[in-house]
């Protein structure tokens, strides 16, 4: 059996570490699987592609597609014309994509006009918000994949709620918390902590993305005016996009305890995730890394595509509810937060369970 993974995005570099290092263990086994890893070139800034895959030891894509830039559009059609070309050239039994960023869509799309099998690891997922283009991106790969590997009871839900039969939703967990538990003993603390003199539990970790959150300068400001005014004189780390940071220069943004950094390495990442007093984020990803490592989390979107981490882990939604956040933030440095537990299969063997299952289904093909 020949598989395709395809990764593109920083967000699906940490899904298909484990799958690889599952198949490669499969492959020495005797296990009739063998890979060919497709990088879409989605994302190709180094910080964001290349110390990913060297800190995950994840091994050189076999093909660079070299598809960054451009708009939406733009770069889904620069993506399904050079993969369509790499599915001819090196035609797999499957291909596997993961997520839900463009080169999840667009190379799902290719392989089914070409009649070659898709399977979608974190299928099922739903914000019900079709304003983020992860929506649209998750619905239409769902939509004509042929197997679907779940992190949750509730994606399953969702996929039988389109129609899929139970027979292609296979629930095996999220290989997010894979990568995780493989990582928890490397992970490196950043040189900047010793700078400003921050120790363990005594800083909070703020990450935002999302244009709905940093491209408007004065809702920007409003959150971060209301984090500084609720956090008292806890310091805020802040690693900041390149394109975020242009705004936060021409807001003129000077606060000594708001510590803005450049984007980190998974290791140096996780470090901070793990030894923050609070994580404040609009991101999906982080609230299941905090959710596992037992740290309070609060989102500042009104919808999740992983509601498992408000229902079980330590997440909260605050959406544009700043009174909100400044009270949560009140509860978090009072040492009054909830207490989370981890979902199912949430176990780091999510990938040796996707590996069996694709060796059960196509190593006969």
């Amino acid at each position: 059996m020949k598989v395709t993974i395809v990764a593109g995005a920083r967000p699906n570099f940490m899904k298909i570490a484990p799958i690889i290092k599952a198949i490669i263990k499969a492959e020495a086994g005797g296990g009739d699987i063998h890979y060919r890893l497709v990088h879409t070139g989605q994302h190709y800034d180094k910080k964001m592609s290349g110390d990913f895959f060297e800190q995950l030891g994840i091994p050189d894509p076999h093909a660079n597609l070299e598809c960054g830039g451009g708009s939406q559009a733009e770069q889904t059609a620069a993506i399904m014309v050079k993969f369509e070309k790499e599915l001819q050239e090196f035609p797999p039994t499957v291909v596997l994509v993961v997520g839900d960023v463009t080169s999840t869509m667009a190379c799902s799309i290719t392989a089914k006009k070409l009649c070659i099998n898709v399977v979608h690891v974190e299928a099922g997922i739903r914000s019900g918000d079709m304003t983020m283009p992860e929506e649209i991106n998750r619905i239409i790969t769902d939509s004509i994949c042929d197997h679907f590997y779940t992190t949750s009871t509730i994606a399953n839900k969702n996929l039988e709620d389109q129609q899929v039969d139970k027979s292609r939703i296979h629930f095996v967990g999220n290989t997010m918390i894979d990568t995780l538990m493989q990582n928890l003993e490397r992970l490196r603390k950043p040189v900047f902590l010793e700078e400003y003199k921050l120790s363990e539990q005594n800083f909070f970790l703020l990450t935002l993305h999302r244009p709905s959150n940093v491209d408007d300068s004065c809702k920007l400001g409003l959150i971060l005016e209301a984090v500084l005014e609720a956090t008292s004189n806890v310091p805020i780390v802040f690693p900041v996009h390149p394109r975020t940071r242009l705004i936060l220069d021409s807001m003129k943004v000077d606060n000594e305890r708001l510590i803005m950094i450049d984007p980190q390495g998974y290791l140096e990442f996780i470090y901070l995730v793990k030894n923050a007093k609070g994580i404040i984020t609009d991101s999906g990803g982080i609230t299941e890394e905090a959710t596992v490592l037992h740290i309070p989390c609060l989102t500042l979107r009104n919808s999740t595509e992983r509601p498992e981490t408000v229902t079980l882990g330590t997440n909260e939604l605050i959406g544009e509810d700043l009174p909100k956040l400044k009270k949560y933030l009140e509860k978090i440095i009072a040492g009054q937060w909830k207490k989370g537990s981890i979902p199912e299969f949430w176990d780091g063997k999510t990938s040796e369970r996707i590996v069996a299952s694709l060796l059960s289904i196509y190593s006969n093909i």
